[in-house]
């Protein structure tokens, strides 16, 4: 028996959600979803569909925006947009069982509907808009969905073909898919082909999906190694994955990260005072879950990509945890590499390796003590944020000129929290 997915979408979701709280219709309300205290450079989180009817692009910057049209502006309310989710999550939960419901993101889902059809006697199409007008009735919240035979039909459904269907329905077998979309462009529409791979396809005169499904195998395995599997499935529309295997999954090692687009240009100096905030904030969640990281990479990038980002990984003697141990491997490369006549937008730091922390190796040289004494640190300041909230205990850095933790610590996601 095939298999039959969902792919629902709730359209530009944060910005329908602040339609909904004013009683506005989104296709008929100019409304942008963005912190205007962060200058003509913020980003729009969403828009309303009215914006999008006009040509203008999701996700665009505010001076983007043609000075003909003067949107409502709503500062992003991370929590509310949680709550609205959740309560979709719930009418997910009329029609199926939580095992058969996969959240992509906030506004997006897959439900396998399989062994739910016969039960309802509805088709697929039916019981989609079932799914859809609860939301709808219920929330105010306006959504598209794809079907499909797998999940990645599904998604393909969603992207490319619903947003040309009076019902916001699309509907892909691998027949189908075969017939209407290999030869469909631009190939970074499909889902997991961003303009990086997309330029690596066409180097290897890959045009279409065509192109890759009757390719010889072996170019796109030399292109792109292991990776090649997925997307020679893909150009044929063939997934194996299911939610099963996707709830069932545990990868093999762990990652910690935080990524930072500063609200302005940043000196090399003031940016140190970032970086330092960062590692903290990331160190306290290690060893809240009693984690270590084997190393840990950085990102600085420079205002207007003016010259490439400086990018490095260091390797640690041993497994950490330790503020002072990390924070000093840091500095020491920071300081030796930073462009100091150049500013800085974007900071990135991510802890590869990280696993549970079983055993600590005997030190010589006592350093072990160093990160003993942190931990009993950390432990305490993690204690005390629990009980008082993010801003009750802080490091001195955190309140100089230029840093901007305390902010942060009332953000949820890097947005507005209300």
């Amino acid at each position: 028996m095939n298999r039959v997915y969902l792919c629902i979408d709730l359209k530009t979701f944060y910005a329908s959600v602040e339609c909904v709280e004013r009683n506005l219709d989104p296709f008929k309300t100019d409304l942008v979803v963005a912190d205007k205290s962060r200058g003509d450079g913020a980003i729009c989180l969403a828009i309303s569909p009215k914006m999008k009817l006009r040509g203008i692009k999701n996700r665009c910057r505010m001076w983007e925006i043609p000075k003909s049209v003067k949107p409502i502006i709503a500062k992003p309310r991370m929590i509310l947009y949680m709550k609205y989710s959740a309560r979709i999550y719930e009418i997910y939960l009329k029609y199926v069982d939580k095992k058969d419901i996969h959240y992509y993101s906030i506004d997006e889902a897959f439900l396998d509907i399989t062994t739910y059809l016969n039960m309802y006697k509805k088709t697929p199409v039916e019981l989609a808009k079932i799914i859809m007008g609860d939301i709808k009735k219920t929330t105010g919240i306006s959504s598209a969905t794809g079907i499909g035979t797998n999940m990645y039909l599904s998604k393909i459904a969603l992207d490319i073909t619903a947003k040309h269907s009076k019902d916001n329905i699309g509907y892909l077998d691998e027949e189908i898919y075969k017939e209407e979309l290999w030869h469909h462009l631009p190939l970074t529409d499909f889902w997991q082909i961003g303009r990086g791979i997309e330029t690596r396809l066409n180097k290897l005169h890959l045009k279409d999906m065509y192109d890759i499904a009757h390719c010889d195998e072996k170019k796109l395995y030399k292109e792109f190694g292991i990776n090649a599997e997925l997307i020679i499935d893909h150009s044929k529309g063939i997934e194996t994955c299911k939610i099963a295997d996707i709830k069932s999954y545990k990868t093999k090692t762990k990652s910690v990260s935080n990524s930072q687009i500063l609200k302005r240009d940043y000196n090399y100096i003031d940016a140190r005072k970032i970086l330092i905030e960062m590692i903290d904030a990331l160190v306290l969640k290690l060893v809240d879950k009693n984690y270590c990281a084997s190393s840990i990479g950085i990102y600085i990038g420079y205002t207007k990509d003016i010259i490439p980002p400086l990018k490095f990984t260091k390797k640690f003697e041993q497994e950490t945890n330790s503020f002072t141990k990390i924070l000093n491997v840091v500095l020491s490369e920071y300081d030796y590499r930073i462009k100091e006549d150049f500013l800085i937008r974007r900071i990135i730091i991510s802890f590869g390796d990280v696993k549970i922390k079983k055993y600590e190796q005997l030190d010589l040289f006592a350093t072990n003590l160093i990160e003993e004494q942190d931990n009993k640190i950390e432990k305490v300041m993690n204690l005390i944020k629990s009980k008082f909230g993010n801003n009750s205990i802080l490091r001195g850095v955190s309140f100089t000129e230029g840093a901007n933790q305390r902010y942060r610590n009332k953000l949820v996601g890097g947005h507005n929290a209300e």
